[in-house]
């Protein structure tokens, strides 16, 4: 049965194989590419500045900053202030917030039986983006992230404006999303007590109570992150075993059978990347209670990326208090990009999980450009042998209904994917 996904970034076709009137294997397929990264290929560096925020309308940020990363580490002696890496880290926060409301309101929500909610998705995503457009000139797709710094200069009338949205957001999700103080929620240490909460979030997690899909959608239980910054830790979990200190080097993608889409594993193994890989690194509270009970299964993703909504809105008036305003915003390289040749890497964490870009230099023209996203890590078309993480996570099921579910826990991107 081949079954097209839609509500989703782009769309993906899914072709499930029954064996007993149960799922016995799913092909995943990405049906077009726009081959960004062979554009870029002879183009001068800084091109990558412009090109790389359109792979994704979503995650156009996160593009910018993967891609400003590789470039910066073509160089030996580049330096960063405080200031603009502050800023950076803020409007990436703020990405991952405003497709979080998204995802949940308008992907979650309508298969647990509610209507898309089209007014509470847009209302906190557009706060969101009219902080980022604070810094970034506009959203989507901003290029305010160069080598050397970011090109805006804020006033502490910037500040205060980003203040009273983040403020506004944070009252969106404490009387929408938990229905009480999101500070109750980022302390709680037992998943039970917010199955016991009123608000949108506990709606959905009694339903998949009430269900019995508590143990739905588990796959194998690892976890990667590669992104890093002054919240995010870099480092895999398997089955609660953290390590850190990861190798680019075992990072491997391969060309799928059926699929535009590539494959990517590490250690020639599959792992799960996005909110749940964060907090199973960062050993957050309320979801290793939730994983002790219920694994990696969707009660525990989707409650992850909901409560990382609250972590980002606390981070991010902590970041904003840091922010020293005489700072320069930019330092300029001693050695111009015309004369750079190198390889550099850059990894930040999008929305959906770790993103990946890697570049080569040769006198500041791009001669290769490979880009890794988080779609490929989770939606990899493995083999019966070895099946991908979303894979799965819905084998065995006998409901392709309950099987697209699943499969959108994982918030699926097909747009960055199809790069």
């Amino acid at each position: 049965m081949i079954k097209l996904i839609e509500k989703i970034e782009g769309e993906a076709k899914l072709n499930f194989k029954f064996k007993n009137k149960k799922i016995d294997f799913i092909d995943i397929e990405f049906m077009s590419t726009r081959s960004i990264e062979k554009i870029l290929e002879g183009k001068p560096a800084q091109d990558a500045l412009v090109i790389n925020p359109r792979v994704c309308g979503i995650c156009g940020h996160a593009h910018l900053i993967a891609t400003v990363k590789a470039l910066e580490a073509c160089y030996d002696d580049l330096k960063i202030s405080k200031k603009a890496e502050i800023l950076r880290e803020l409007t990436l926060n703020f990405e991952l917030i405003q497709n979080h409301f998204k995802w949940f309101y308008l992907t979650m929500r309508p298969l647990f039986g509610e209507k898309q909610e089209l007014l509470k998705a847009t209302y906190p995503a557009q706060l969101m983006a009219k902080a980022i457009a604070i810094f970034g000139g506009q959203y989507p797709h901003t290029s305010y992230a160069i080598i050397g710094g970011v090109v805006c200069d804020i006033t502490e009338m910037d500040i205060i404006k980003i203040t009273h949205y983040l403020d506004e957001t944070v009252k969106f999700f404490k009387d929408n999303v938990i229905d009480g103080e999101d500070d109750n929620l980022l302390a709680c240490t037992n998943v039970d007590k917010v199955l016991n909460k009123k608000g949108d979030l506990a709606d959905i997690l009694k339903e998949i109570k009430k269900r019995e899909w508590m143990n739905l959608g588990k796959s194998y239980d690892r976890f990667i992150v590669f992104g890093q910054n002054s919240y995010f830790n870099s480092g895999k979990s398997v089955k609660t075993r953290l390590m850190q200190n990861l190798s680019y080097s075992y990072v491997k993608e391969e060309q799928s059978n059926n699929s535009f889409a590539k494959n990517v594993s590490y250690k020639d193994k599959y792992f799960e990347v996005g909110p749940l890989a964060r907090a199973m690194v960062n050993k957050v509270p309320l979801i290793k209670d939730a994983h002790r009970k219920y694994a990696d299964s969707i009660f525990t993703r989707i409650l992850a990326r909901v409560c990382e909504t609250a972590q980002l809105l606390a981070h991010s008036k902590k970041l904003l208090k840091e922010l020293d305003l005489s700072e320069p915003s930019y330092i300029k390289p001693s050695v111009d990009i015309s004369k750079i040749n190198g390889i550099g890497q850059g990894s930040v964490e999008a929305a959906r999980g770790s993103l990946i870009h890697k570049v080569e230099l040769e006198n500041g023209i791009i001669k290769n450009y490979e880009i890794i996203t988080p779609t490929q890590w989770n939606l990899s078309g493995g083999t019966k042998k070895k099946q991908g993480v979303s894979q799965k996570a819905m084998i065995g099921l006998s409901d392709v209904k309950v099987a697209e579910l699943v499969f959108k826990t994982f918030d699926v991107c097909s747009v960055c994917t199809t790069h």
